[in-house]
């Protein structure tokens, strides 16, 4: 019997304020341990919460990005769970009445189309965190640090629409996409201001029933997500398949051993005991507000994606690539507009571009070869002036020292060799020079061409065009013929 995957995310996304959800102190992180601390993210008695508006307006923002339904009265709960990171022994957070609903994540994968559905977007607050290495008595302490607690989250719930790991661990790039496009999460998961947890269950391929749930924790890469959804899907397919039975419990990825291990049995939302926040008024919204935070909204992801593959007649995922930040957009739309050719700067900028970009550690704001500068390199290879090759060694030199495209070539006499009298007469020498290649070529081994053009190349340290020398060769080898 085959069987198929039931795929469900909740990805929490701190939300990028200066400020904590119910209080002033800072989100920066790094800081060190419980220094952004006060009475009320530390949950001492008699102290009251305050809601950050600036938390409100990102959340609407996120959520109508999402193609959510903005509701304008939600309702903070308390959310009573005991953990040692949580002081007060409950996290405000939202649940009958949440923030938005019924939202929906489009994307194109490999030439299929796939529609997420979002079931709620809601706020709440973070927890601290509990460190269990690090210090000399680890082995049977747990120390704590509380600056995380009270740090503005939204929960992102998706429905079970997702079947294939790949498919989800793209799912979560296009969403993180959305949300640092928007500007309300930074996206940085290192530091875990965007994490997941993945629902998953397995059925017989036909079934419409859900299988066991099986929750896996604070996942906190794209990689990751993929490989732990890999190894819980077989895991569980491994499991029916000889006659036991899923249990329903949350587990943890092991990154280093490459698999999932139980952590604790399952709790229902029931566990949880919910009861709206009673310091805290119901939320309400204008509905007129609501819209002008719609009308502020940016290009989106996706729409930019539809975009480039229309305008610029990009490949899907060339375009799906250059449309997820909002940095290297710009940074390519500059660059086509000022070359002329945007399939080549799409080439430039996800090659070379990318390549020393990470190499060297550094954003794209940092970049030293400007948009124009890239242009100018483009345009000279497109008008035969640099051939390919000699260009990824002028870019190198331009990312080096700054300098422009022209001034590089110029100062080394870089300048694409396409007088076809001068190279006629390399051509001449080089076929003299090689009867046997010249022989089999006219035996039929046409490999042989390529061996003749390379002794021009290198004879020209790259500079020959090598479409003019091409053409020399075939014009003599069949004129001699």
């Amino acid at each position: 019997m085959d069987y198929e995957a039931v795929i469900g995310l909740e990805i929490h996304a701190q939300l990028a304020t200066d400020t904590k959800i119910f209080c002033g102190c800072s989100t920066r992180f790094g800081a060190p341990a419980n220094t952004h601390v006060c009475p009320v993210c530390l949950g001492m008695p008699g102290v009251l919460p305050v809601l950050n508006a600036r938390v409100v307006e990102q959340g609407v923002r996120a959520a109508l990005a999402l193609g959510c339904t903005v509701h304008p009265v939600s309702v903070f709960a308390r959310k009573n769970y005991f953990y040692p990171d949580l002081p007060k022994g409950y996290q405000i957070s939202q649940y009958e009445e949440p923030l938005a609903t019924e939202g929906s994540v489009a994307f194109s994968m490999d030439g299929e189309d796939h529609a997420v559905g979002i079931v709620r977007v809601h706020l709440e607050e973070d927890a601290g965190k509990s460190l269990h290495e690090g210090f000399a008595d680890s082995g049977r302490c747990t120390y704590l640090d509380f600056n995380r607690s009270g740090v503005p989250l939204i929960e992102i719930v998706t429905r079970p629409d997702l079947r294939a790991p790949a498919a989800a661990a793209e799912f979560f790039q296009r969403l993180r996409a959305i949300l640092t496009a928007i500007e309300v999460n930074d996206g940085n998961m290192e530091e875990g201001s965007l994490r997941c947890d993945a629902n998953v269950s397995v059925r017989p391929v036909g079934e419409t029933r859900l299988g066991t749930k099986v929750e896996v924790k604070n996942i906190n890469s794209f990689r990751f997500l993929q490989r732990a959804l890999e190894f819980e899907i077989d895991r569980q397919t491994r499991l029916v398949r000889g006659g036991g039975a899923v249990v329903q419990e949350t587990r943890l990825w092991d990154s280093g051993a490459g698999r999932t291990a139980s952590m604790r049995s399952k709790e229902e939302a029931h566990d949880y005991r919910y009861f709206p926040e009673p310091d805290l008024p119901p939320l309400r919204l204008a509905v007129d507000w609501i819209e002008t935070v719609r009308a502020g909204l940016p290009e989106l992801p996706e729409a930019r994606r539809r975009r480039y593959v229309a305008d610029y007649g990009l490949a899907d995922r060339d375009a799906a690539w250059l449309a997820r930040a909002p940095e290297v957009a710009a940074y390519f739309e500059a660059t086509a507009a000022a070359c002329g050719h945007a399939r080549a700067a799409s080439h430039w900028i996800q090659g070379p571009l990318t390549h020393r970009m990470k190499a060297d550690g550094v954003e794209i704001a940092a970049v030293r070869v400007s948009t124009g500068a890239l242009a100018e390199l483009i345009g000279l290879v497109e008008s035969g002036a640099v051939s390919g090759s000699t260009a990824k060694d002028v870019f190198e030199r331009m990312w080096e020292t700054g300098a422009s495209a022209r001034a590089i070539v110029d100062e080394e006499n870089l300048s694409q060799i396409g007088d076809a009298e001068a190279l006629a007469v390399l051509v001449d020498e080089t076929l003299a020079a090689q009867p046997d290649a010249v022989a089999r070529y006219r035996a039929g081994k046409t490999g042989a061409l390529g061996f003749l053009v390379g002794q021009v190349m290198r004879a020209t340290r790259g500079q020959a065009n090598p479409q003019v020398v091409n053409a020399l060769f075939r014009e003599r080898l069949e004129r001699d013929d």
